[in-house]
């Protein structure tokens, strides 16, 4: 399959390098797992940075092998569900960074060509989220929108 701007063929992605069965270490019950997935959520952190805890501080490798589920599903079940998706969040963020460089450096066109390369990659991803209901149907891009959504 080939990449979206390259042109070219591109690598294979990567995979985890442990078996997709629950290990024997982890103590954690799965009741645990989803109540601690659950108040962190609700602390405002990401599904990205719930895991990345969960990992951490409880000693789950993978959420999904203690639940079942994936984390994100884990969250929509509990109610919890972002306003604008991780990946999509991820992006504007990349995006405000990136156009706040190119207040200092107007020249860098390398740069001005990658922001119009990774808007058009939002304004893919957000026709995806509408079409499956995931943000309103009014939501559009726009920089300054992207600023204020981040902030």
């Amino acid at each position: 399959m080939s990449r979206i701007h390259s042109g070219r063929k591109g690598r294979a992605g990567s995979h985890k390098p442990y078996p997709m069965t629950r290990p024997e270490w982890v103590t954690a019950s799965a009741e645990e797992v989803i109540g601690q997935a659950v108040q962190l959520a609700k602390g405002g952190r990401s599904a990205a940075q719930v895991g990345l805890q969960l990992r951490d501080g409880l000693g789950v490798p993978s959420a999904r092998l203690v639940t079942g589920k994936r984390l994100a599903a884990v969250l929509a079940e509990a109610g919890i569900r972002p306003e604008i998706p991780d990946d999509l969040q991820a992006l504007l963020k990349r995006v405000v960074h990136l156009q706040h460089h190119l207040e200092g450096h107007p020249n860098d066109l390398a740069n001005r060509r990658g922001l119009t390369l990774m808007e058009s990659r939002i304004r893919r991803l957000a026709r995806y989220y509408r079409q499956h209901k995931r943000i309103p149907e009014s939501w559009r891009y726009s920089a300054a929108g992207a600023a204020l959504q981040v902030e």
